[in-house]
C-alpha cells in the first residue's frame, strides 16, 4: 500500500518549512521607541502648524529630530540579542533622549528649564560610545 507523505513539516510547532521558529519576548525599549518616534512625528506637526514664534519652532524641530532618529534605533535594536554593554547602552539612549528632546521641547513651550538639555546630550553622546565599544566585543 502506498503512503503518500505530506510535503509539509509535520511538526508544524517546531518547524515551519525547515526553519526553527523563534519565540519573541516582549521589548520594552522597541515600545519606547516607538512612542518616541510616533510623538516626534506629532511635534513635529505641531511645530509647523500651531506654533508661531521661529525659535521656538527651530526648538520642537531639534527636539523632534532627535526623539524621531534615536526612537527608530531603539524600535530597530531594541529586540536584538545584544551583550550586556549593548543593552545598557541602548537605556543610556533612552534616558538620553528622554532628558535632551523633553528638555527643549518644554523650554519651547515655556513650562520647563532647559537645564536637564546637557545632561541628556552627554547620555546620548556615553550611550553611543558604550554601543560602539559593545559592537567590538561581540
Amino acid at each position: 500500500m502506498f503512503m503518500a507523505t505530506p510535503w509539509w513539516p509535520t511538526n508544524r510547532g517546531k518547524m515551519m518549512l525547515g526553519l526553527e521558529r523563534r519565540v519573541r519576548k516582549p521589548s520594552a525599549l522597541a515600545f519606547c521607541g516607538a512612542l518616541l518616534a510616533a510623538s516626534a512625528v506629532g511635534l513635529s506637526a505641531y511645530a509647523s502648524h500651531a506654533v508661531s514664534d521661529p525659535l521656538a519652532q527651530s526648538h520642537l524641530e531639534t527636539a523632534a529630530l532627535y526623539a524621531f532618529g534615536h526612537g527608530a534605533v531603539l524600535a530597530i535594536l531594541g529586540p536584538a540579542s545584544l551583550n550586556a554593554a549593548g543593552r545598557t547602552a541602548l537605556y543610556v539612549l533612552l534616558l538620553g533622549v528622554l532628558l535632551f528632546s523633553g528638555s527643549v521641547a518644554g523650554g519651547a513651550l515655556g513650562w520647563w528649564p532647559t537645564r536637564l538639555a546637557p545632561a541628556g546630550g552627554t547620555a546620548l553622546m556615553a550611550g553611543w560610545l558604550l554601543l560602539a565599544f559593545s559592537a567590538l566585543r561581540r
